[in-house]
C-alpha cells in the first residue's frame, strides 16, 4: 500500500490495482509534484469544492473516466452535467467500493457549496485503513477514530484556515493512528509553516509522524 504526497491536500493512494486521488489541486500550485495530465487515478476525493481542493477534478476524470466521490450537495451541483461519473455521498456514511471501502467523515470547514458540508474521508484499501481529514479545524470527533486503529491520517497542518501543528499534534495523540503525515502547508504564504515542527510536537504526544516532501511516497 502506497502513499504518494503530490503537494497541498492532494496524496495518491494505490494498492497496486487501484490507484486514488484525493483533492487534485494541480494545476496553477506551484509545489505540485505531477501535472494534471500525468496522474491517471481510478477514482478521485473531492473534500470540499474550494478551488484548491477540486482543483483538476473535472478535467483528470474526463481524461481518465475516474469515479468522482463527493458530498450530495457538489456532486449534483458544481459536478453535475460535466460529462464524469460522480458517486454521491454524506457525513457518517460507508460505502463499499471496488478497492475496498470510504467512510465520508466530518471536517469543520466551509464546504465552497449551498448546503453542502465539508468533509474527510477514512479509505480502507490494501488492507489499510488511511483517513485523509480534509481542511479542519481541532474537532471532538477526532476522538472517536481512535476505534478504528487506522494505519495512517493526513493532516492540515498550516493555521489560518485550518489547525496549525500545535492543534493537528493534538489531533494526531486523539485519533492514534500508527503514522500522521502534514498536508496543506507552504502553498500560499499565509500558510507557511515547518513541518519537522508538526513531526516534534507530534513525537511529544508519543505519535509517529512522517514528513513527505511533494512526490515522496511511504509504503504501510
Amino acid at each position: 500500500m502506497q502513499i504518494t504526497f503530490l503537494g497541498h491536500a492532494c496524496f495518491e493512494l494505490s494498492d497496486g490495482v487501484h490507484t486514488l486521488l484525493v483533492d487534485p489541486y494541480l494545476t496553477g500550485n506551484a509545489l505540485a509534484a505531477k501535472t494534471a495530465e500525468e496522474v491517471n487515478p481510478n477514482f478521485i476525493f473531492v473534500t470540499h469544492a474550494h478551488g484548491d481542493h477540486i482543483g483538476d477534478t473535472v478535467s483528470i476524470a474526463k481524461r481518465t473516466g475516474a469515479v468522482v466521490y463527493a458530498v450530495v450537495e457538489l456532486a449534483d451541483g458544481l459536478l453535475a452535467g460535466q460529462g464524469i461519473k460522480a458517486a454521491r455521498g454524506n457525513i457518517g456514511g460507508r460505502q463499499a467500493t471496488p478497492f475496498g471501502s470510504v467512510k465520508y467523515l466530518p471536517a469543520a470547514h466551509g464546504s465552497g457549496v449551498p448546503g453542502g458540508l465539508a468533509c474527510g474521508y477514512l479509505f480502507e484499501i490494501g488492507g489499510k485503513k488511511i483517513y485523509h481529514a480534509g481542511d479542519t479545524g481541532l474537532i471532538a470527533d477526532f476522538s472517536l477514530l481512535r476505534e478504528e486503529k487506522l494505519d495512517a491520517a493526513l493532516l492540515p497542518i498550516g493555521d489560518f484556515y485550518t489547525m496549525g501543528p500545535e492543534d493537528a499534534a493534538r489531533a494526531a495523540g486523539m485519533i492514534g493512528a500508527e503514522l500522521s503525515i502534514p498536508m496543506h502547508y507552504d502553498t500560499f504564504p499565509v500558510i507557511r509553516q515547518d513541518p519537522e515542527r508538526f513531526r516534534a510536537l507530534a513525537a511529544a504526544r508519543g505519535c509517529k509522524a512522517a514528513v513527505l516532501r511533494p512526490g515522496e511516497s511511504i509504503r504501510l
